[in-house]
């Protein structure tokens, strides 16, 4: 079991620590330790996200703790911070605010000094510790001695690393299970820059070349009649966009997955400024 003392240090020595593969190798023997429960988690953290996805905690609610007093010592386990993040998300209704409040508190309490400080940062997504998505996954390809370009498919298909990470650390069903489906959105491959047009040349060959138009990049899935519209961050949004789902439905293909940049036009066919919602 590995306790979140155990992955506070491991996140410590990652910023300080300058060469990439020695973050990776850091991170990679920390996630060899986690039992199968814990891979999840404690890949999202040391990503400095949390799993659950809206949890109302924001910067007054966590300010109002910084005066509290640390334990002697350390006893939570990531385990022990995943529970109590959870029992806070479910809270809803009349009294809520106070009542997370009251459960981060006890919380807090649970905490030394440093894992206050490092859970501080990682409620409010300012864990600055060099370890970007992309170390991890390095780390996550080194601990299960997995080529990295198989880890990395996973991740696009899954859309969160943390699944990928306990699919193969955690003795579950490994990375057969992660292909392309519909209504499973797949991180969008996104491009790189270069300092000027010769290096980009340089790296890409053979190249063509066109105006860009902004617009907001989405991803499309249809399956007969059902339509939906995901965002770059895999966050469905087909509400806020009905032409292009009226558009995508009229298609002739019964299952299509489309991956592009949707624009708003202007009466005469020019494209709005990107900022006109």
């Amino acid at each position: 079991m590995v306790t979140l003392a155990d992955l506070v240090e491991t996140s410590s020595r990652v910023a300080a620590t300058s060469g990439r593969l020695d973050k990776v190798a850091l991170l990679a023997a920390l996630l060899r330790r986690l039992e199968a429960a814990e891979v999840e988690i404690g890949t999202a953290y040391l990503t400095g996200s949390i799993r659950q996805p809206r949890l109302g905690v924001g910067y007054a609610t966590v300010a109002t703790l910084s005066e509290a007093p640390g334990a002697d010592s350390a006893s939570l386990t990531v385990s022990d911070v995943d529970s109590a993040l959870e029992e806070i998300a479910r809270i809803g209704g009349k009294g809520s605010a106070q009542e997370r409040s009251r459960l981060l508190r006890g919380l807090w309490a649970r905490g030394t000094r440093v894992e206050q400080q490092f859970l501080a940062r990682l409620l409010l997504g300012e864990l600055r510790q060099g370890a970007l998505e992309g170390v991890v996954l390095d780390a996550v390809a080194r601990a299960a001695e997995l080529p990295r370009a198989e880890v990395q498919r996973a991740f696009m298909t899954a859309g969160d690393l943390g699944s990928v990470a306990r699919a193969i650390l955690a003795g579950a069903s490994g990375l057969g299970e992660f292909a392309v489906r519909l209504f499973r959105p797949v991180l969008p491959m996104l491009a790189e820059t270069a300092a000027t047009p010769a290096e980009a040349l340089e790296r890409l060959g053979r190249a063509a070349f066109e105006f860009k138009l902004d617009g907001a990049r989405i991803q499309v899935h249809k399956g007969g009649a059902e339509v939906k519209v995901y965002t770059r961050r895999l966050n469905e949004v087909t509400a806020a966009v009905p032409e292009v789902v009226e558009a995508v439905r009229a298609l002739p293909s019964r299952e299509l997955i489309l991956d592009g940049e949707v624009i708003a036009l202007r009466s005469d066919g020019s494209p709005h400024a990107f900022q006109t919602r």
